[in-house]
């Protein structure tokens, strides 16, 4: 058995047809009936009145790529439908805040709405939307997030969390249930004729990828053709960004929607407004994209030099608190639009849960990052009688509190992870390998061709790891101005080398000639001046 295939058999593809079902997916295998989704049919119902009617339509996004790819999605397909007077409105997070929120409902009402349409938020905004309804407007909510035993007031509440259904993927964005939306409506409306719907896919992806869904069913299917749509140029906004990111459409890949075009629509919302990302994704024109595109540039490099300021500072707060086993800090006019970020890059650098707060006067707004059996959620709600508000899930959680009470929190939270009495979580951080090798003999571009295959990468399709059992190093190169980056050259068993690069490489990562490792790493490929050569992208290494 090759390498490729042991790759395979590492990802439970043990037969022809599981292999065949992931290395070429199937749109049409995996497109699930959109009406086993709940309250579908009172939604398409709801939508068809308005269209008859002429009703105004405001479309209520979010400020994330999710959000903003969904609400981009909708306003595409109800002018194919024929639907007029259609709207969008994205909350500013320094203003409204996330979600559905009462000021943001009035707003939505001065814009003239008879019915709100949510993407990506809503089946927890319960007041909200009853609110909307005393005002006369409808909603009909669309999302994925988690849900309350109790559905909203909203004509119809379409979201696979929701039980008592028996559609059979539960995992979709935000984006992809829109998706299911206009599946529905093409059944019963003219505009949109079978099949043209795939031109959509390119902002499925792009919330899919962005959102962090797990890359399996109809999500691994949305994304293969969603990145296929991408390389056509259909849209002149992506089109702008990719250019202004330096990305070959006919090369684009989940990673390019991760770590190209992501964070420079993120950086609208985290320091402006994310109404620049969505004029970008609905401009019509090429001008009106490039403008829109070198504005999200301008902002992600802007975001960049706050994100590293921030970082440095936090830094200097972490090494005085060596001691703690959870990161509290804190600081006057940090960016809570930018802190998520570096919360996760502390956690790189330290190794241990982090929160990161921003402190505004009397009252602090914090971002945390977890891992391993400490849940970031549960942190808060050990700490529910010192805070204001907070919640999230076991790696990401938010929290508000008095800007006094900080260092209450600093204890409370570290009291709440010596309780816990856990041990070894470091472990939790490092590389899994999925196939381990004694030498480098099938480390090739045949492989690397082989591996492009798996695409599209991400949850729950992550890019394959291998594990070198034995290799002796014969050089060590440190690059970059600080000297943060190493360049190791290891010799396997047969006298074959392979080069091995890491960026900003933990002190470990600096080995002595003649040191005999072992290397966890990623096969990639290196061009330079035309000459390419295969090496390995550094994960981990440690003494063999």
């Amino acid at each position: 058995m090759n390498l490729f295939e042991r790759i395979l058999v590492a990802r439970g593809l043990t037969t022809r047809a599981a292999r065949e079902a992931f290395l070429q997916p199937d749109y049409a295998a995996v497109k699930h009936d959109p009406f086993l989704l709940p309250d579908m049919k009172k939604a398409v119902a709801r939508l068809k009145q308005a269209r008859q009617q002429g009703e105004k339509i405001v479309i209520y996004g979010d400020y994330d790529i999710d959000g903003l790819s969904a609400t981009a999605l909708l306003l595409d397909a109800f002018g194919k439908f024929g639907f007029e007077g259609v709207d969008a409105f994205i909350p500013n997070r320094f203003v409204e805040g996330y979600g559905m929120t009462m000021g943001a409902v009035d707003k939505v009402c001065d814009m003239g709405a008879d019915l709100i349409v949510t993407v990506d938020t809503g089946s927890l905004c319960h007041a909200e939307i009853e609110y909307a309804s005393s005002l006369g407007i409808d909603t009909v909510v669309t999302d994925h997030h988690n849900v309350a035993e109790t559905p909203p007031p909203s004509v119809a509440a379409v979201n696979p969390k929701f039980s008592g259904h028996t559609y059979p993927f539960r995992d979709l964005c935000g984006a992809g249930v829109a998706f299911k939306l206009v599946q529905a409506l093409q059944t019963e409306l003219d505009g949109l004729p079978d099949g043209y719907e795939k031109w959509l896919l390119d902002l499925v992806a792009l919330g899919t990828v962005c959102d962090i869904v797990t890359l399996a069913d109809e999500n691994r299917a949305n994304v293969y053709w969603g990145l296929e749509v991408l390389k056509k140029q259909q849209r002149p906004g992506l089109k702008a960004l990719m250019a202004v990111a330096g990305i070959e459409p006919e090369q684009v890949n989940a990673r390019h929607l991760g770590f190209g075009l992501g964070p420079r629509m993120n950086a609208a919302g985290r320091l402006e407004t994310a109404q620049h990302a969505l004029d970008m994704l609905t401009a019509r024109d090429g001008l009106a994209a490039l403008e829109a595109s070198e504005k999200l540039e301008e902002l992600n490099t802007k975001r960049r030099g706050i994100q590293d300021a921030i970082f440095e500072e936090a830094c200097m707060q972490a090494e005085e608190l060596a001691d703690d086993h959870v990161l509290v800090v804190s600081s006057d006019g940090w960016n809570h639009g930018v802190i998520g970020i570096v919360a996760s890059k502390l956690v790189e650098k330290y190794k241990k849960p982090v929160f990161i707060i921003g402190e505004r006067g009397d009252e602090a707004t914090g971002s945390a990052r977890s891992f391993g059996d400490f849940s970031a959620a549960d942190a808060v709600r050990a700490a529910d009688d010192i805070i204001i508000k907070g919640g999230g899930h076991g790696a990401a959680a938010g929290v508000t509190l008095a800007t006094e009470r900080i260092d209450d929190f600093r204890r409370r939270v570290n009291e709440f992870y010596d309780s816990l009495q856990l041990k070894n979580q470091e472990l939790y951080l490092l590389p899994r390998a999925e196939v381990e090798i004694d030498d480098f003999s099938e480390i090739n571009e045949e492989l690397i061709d082989n591996l492009a295959k798996m695409e599209p990468f991400g949850n729950g399709n992550a890019e394959p790891i291998l594990k070198i059992t034995k290799a002796t190093v014969l050089s060590v190169r440190r690059m970059g101005a600080d000297g943060q980056h190493v360049k190791l050259t290891l010799r396997d068993k047969n006298s074959k080398v392979l080069q091995m690069l890491a960026f900003n490489a933990p002190e470990e990562f600096f080995r002595e000639p003649g040191d005999e490792v072992a290397a966890w790493f990623q096969p990639t490929v290196n061009e330079w001046q035309g000459i390419r050569s295969v090496e390995g992208q550094l994960l981990h290494v440690s003494s063999a």
